[in-house]
Formats: C-alpha cells, structure tokens, sequence
C-alpha cells in the first residue's frame, strides 16, 4: 500500500555510509568491516602489549633490560609474520572485490559519461537516435522545495532498476572522477582514455554524487544525479526523449 521513496544524500556531519543501492556498495562495506576487526585486533594487543611494559617496569627499570639486548629472534619472527599474515587475509578480500568491480557483464543500459569544466555531458548510444544531453548543477536561488544545495541538476542520469548498467567515462578538459558514493561507483575520467565501470541498482530512488577529482574553481558545482525507475518508466522516458 505504502511505497518507500529514498532520496540518498549526504546528511550534515554523517561519518558513516549512505545506505546502498547495488552489490558492489555492499561488498566495499563488508571489506570496510573485515579490515576494521583487523585493525581492533592489531590496536588491542599493541596496546597491551605497550601497556603491560609499562605497568611492569615502573619502579623497576631492570625489567626494561632484555638479557639479548642486540638480537631477540623469536619477537623479531613473531612481528614478522603476523602483519604479513594479516595482510594476505586482507588482500584476497580486496582483490576479489576490484576484480568484480571491473567486470562488465552483459550490459543492458550503456552511458558515456563525459566531464566538462564545469558540468556533464550524458549520453545514451544504444538507440537508433542517441540521447545526448548536459546535466549542470541547478543554482541556489533557483532550487525548488525539497531539492539539494549543491546536489540537484537540471537534468538527472535516468536508468532502470535491477538492469546492468555500464558507464563509460572520459574527459573533454581536466581530470575528473565519476563518483556515487551509494552505488559505490567512483571512475576517473581522464582526457583522451575511455575508462568503464557498471553497476546494477537493486531498489528505485535517486541517488547523489560528485566530482570527486579536483578540476578547477567550480569543482564544487559538478554534481552526478542518478535516478533509479521501473523499466516501464524508463521505457517511457526513452520514448519522450526520442519521439519529443
């Protein structure tokens, strides 16, 4: 009876992630969450080990004296090995996950993505007729209720749920990067190199993104609007831009 509408932005003063929207953000939030428990682990016992020498030798600096004061071969093996094993449980996780966030598989929806000083040109080329638009940042005094500062665009990335999509980004001036943090898409686009990506979007809602490569004096005003709708209504959106 009840539809949940998501307007996924940044929230004033937020430390943690947006909600996700696709299986690539999920998995750069459990790889953020394995190496944290690493982390904990590693703080904890250097801090205990830091602390029970402490304890131990107040009053009694002798303690502090290692009787093989130039070569201590067991410690020296032990924080060896361990980051080392720490590491490669950290690495395999890692690699997995860029290796899935670089393949394309069977895109359904492609968009060149290109970045301009200081907005983006959209354009969709799987059609007899492209669709070809540029998307500028709407200003503050022309924002209307319930828009973003900073965050709104005139004209929003549309694309439909539970579809691969595939961006191809690149640059016409300076470098700049393709980034929604709730799809965890984040591509640097580059002059002269076609660099590429995809995701698929598992709910509708509109999702909000920036410029994240400093590219001049208006970096601020090159957001990213994606809007995630149901294939009916992107077929419907296709139409009117083709046939209006």
């Amino acid at each position: 009876m009840f539809k949940n509408i998501y307007a996924d932005h940044p929230l004033p003063y937020q430390i943690g992630f947006q909600d996700g929207a696709t299986t690539t953000f999920y998995g750069i939030v459990d790889l953020h969450d394995s190496i944290l428990f690493y982390l904990i682990v590693v703080l904890v016992g250097v801090t205990w080990f830091q602390g029970s020498v402490m304890f131990d030798s107040v009053g009694n600096p002798d303690k502090l004296i290692y009787k093989y004061n130039n070569h201590g071969t067991l410690i020296e093996i032990i924080w060896t090995i361990t980051p080392a094993l720490i590491l490669i449980a950290i690495a395999f996780p890692s690699f997995k996950l860029l290796y899935l966030m670089d393949s394309v598989v069977d895109p359904a929806v492609t968009v060149k993505a290109i970045g301009l000083q200081w907005y983006w040109n959209l354009s969709y080329d799987d059609y007899s007729t492209p669709i070809n638009f540029d998307s500028f940042m709407v200003p503050t005094d022309e924002l209307e209720l319930g828009q973003f500062r900073l965050l709104e665009v005139d004209n929003r990335l549309i694309v439909p749920v539970d579809t691969r999509v595939r961006v191809i980004a690149s640059a016409a001036d300076v470098i700049h990067s393709f980034a929604v943090p709730s799809l965890g898409v984040k591509i640097d686009c580059i002059p002269g190199r076609l660099n590429s990506t995809s995701f698929l979007i598992d709910r509708e809602g509109i999702f909000y993104g920036q410029c994240s490569e400093l590219c001049g004096t208006a970096h601020y005003a090159m957001p990213i609007v994606v809007e995630s709708v149901s294939l009916d209504k992107y077929i419907a959106w296709i139409d009117s831009q083709l046939n209006g």
